[in-house]
């Protein structure tokens, strides 16, 4: 979590569902920006979607607005000199984060990704989930388009994500701890309750908060009485989430994962199956989302937790990416997001049943007691992972985020 991070009382949230929902929402808000819009996106594609975006951030520069736009470098490789250049021609502040010329056509910069998604309008509107700017999360893109979740936020809880969005702009890592004297960004000012909603907003970076969004999975699956449902895309998470889950459905809890069935990347159904027997053995209860893609990384617990944001549950998200999630203690809320999950199960899902009669066999023992200790281990082996320090490159001085690394090795910036 953030160093200040506390849960808000007084907030309101609406679930928006795929790109039908979300574009027009963040591009209405956009519009109506008097003061400010940053925005952070791991993918940021030069197609409709994104030359819709284009559009409404330019025309809120010519206004007089302040617009800061913060994409990764690995997710957001192509954009053109023309694309970029309109942006800040009208004032438009675009930085790339840890851009990295490809390597015999390779992007080298896979790991320690930005892959937060979060949006703010004059510190008083936010948006954050898992939707990037492509036409792939819009149904008319075709048997590709990706399942997906956002929520649009109002009250006191779009400070804390106001006041860290800042700071990213300048730090994206997260905060350090500095032995000298370092002058803070001025707090931003404090938002009016809009709603019932409890909420805390959860960060994950390579410094001071490194298994935050894992920790609040695993109090809630600890804590969870009725039901913990978990719909997520790449699913591989460490031992002890998986030991708490385990726990819960033997205690009664019922435990519902909601996994991709038809992968944008078959790697991720095949590392999914191999935990499949372990869980359904305690109790667990997997369905497979067959319709199309499923990206979404949300989740609730009982009758008020819930959780919507950009982290997977697999070791990039848990051990190398820089995440952004919110947490929500609402009734209201979680009723919503239980409705359309169970509509998913009930409408595209298929069950996965057990193997066999139940009884493990020598190669699923074998299978288990490898991927656990794999697993178990994941998070300590990351810290070998290359650990350089991403570079944050600002637009203005590279057509391109590749001539932007360039620029910045050579000039320091």
């Amino acid at each position: 979590m953030t160093e200040r991070a506390r849960w808000q009382p007084g907030n309101h949230f609406t679930l928006l569902e795929n790109g039908e929902a979300f574009f027009p929402a963040v591009f209405e808000a956009i519009a109506q920006a008097r003061r400010e819009v940053i925005l952070e996106t791991f993918i940021l594609f030069e197609d409709k979607v994104g030359t819709a975006l284009h559009r409404v951030l330019v025309e809120a520069a010519q206004r007089g607005v302040q617009v800061d736009l913060l994409i990764d470098g690995f997710g957001s490789p192509d954009l053109s000199p023309q694309f970029i250049g309109e942006l800040t021609a009208a004032g438009v502040r675009i930085r790339v984060f840890d851009p990295q010329k490809p390597l015999l056509g390779i992007r080298a910069n896979v790991l320690r990704r930005m892959h937060r998604k979060i949006v703010v309008i004059d510190g008083e509107l936010a948006f954050i989930g898992g939707i990037n700017y492509s036409a792939d999360h819009l149904l008319d893109f075709g048997p590709e388009a990706k399942q997906d979740y956002s929520v649009r936020v109002r009250g006191p809880i779009v400070s804390d994500i106001h006041g860290f969005v800042r700071a990213a702009i300048h730090e994206p890592h997260g905060p350090r701890r500095w032995w000298f004297h370092r002058k803070p960004v001025a707090p931003p000012s404090q938002q009016p309750h809009a709603g019932n909603a409890h909420a805390l907003f959860v960060t994950r970076d390579n410094n001071h908060h490194r298994d935050d969004i894992e920790r609040l999975y695993r109090v809630a699956i600890r804590s969870a009485k009725k039901r913990v449902w978990i719909a997520n895309a790449y699913f591989f998470p460490g031992y002890r989430l998986l030991r708490e889950l385990r726990r819960a459905a033997r205690r009664g809890v019922e435990v519902r994962l909601i996994l991709q069935g038809t992968p944008d990347m078959p790697i991720v159904k095949f590392g999914a199956e191999l935990l499949h027997d372990h869980l359904l053995r305690a109790g667990v209860k997997i369905y497979e989302y067959c319709q199309r893609p499923f990206h979404g990384k949300v989740a609730l617990a009982d009758d008020e937790w819930s959780t919507v944001g950009s982290s997977n549950l697999d070791p990039l998200s848990l051990a190398l990416n820089l995440e952004a999630n919110v947490v929500i203690r609402d009734a209201d809320f979680n009723r919503q997001l239980a409705e359309r999950l169970d509509k998913l199960v009930c409408e595209s899902c298929r069950e996965v049943a057990a193997e066999g009669d139940g009884k493990p066999t020598l190669w699923q023992v074998v299978r288990s007691f490898v991927v656990f200790h794999v697993l178990r281990r994941f998070p300590y082996w990351a810290t070998w992972l290359p650990r350089h320090t991403p570079a944050l490159v600002s637009a203005s001085q590279a057509t391109t985020p590749a001539e932007g690394a360039r620029e910045h090795r050579t000039h320091g910036v």
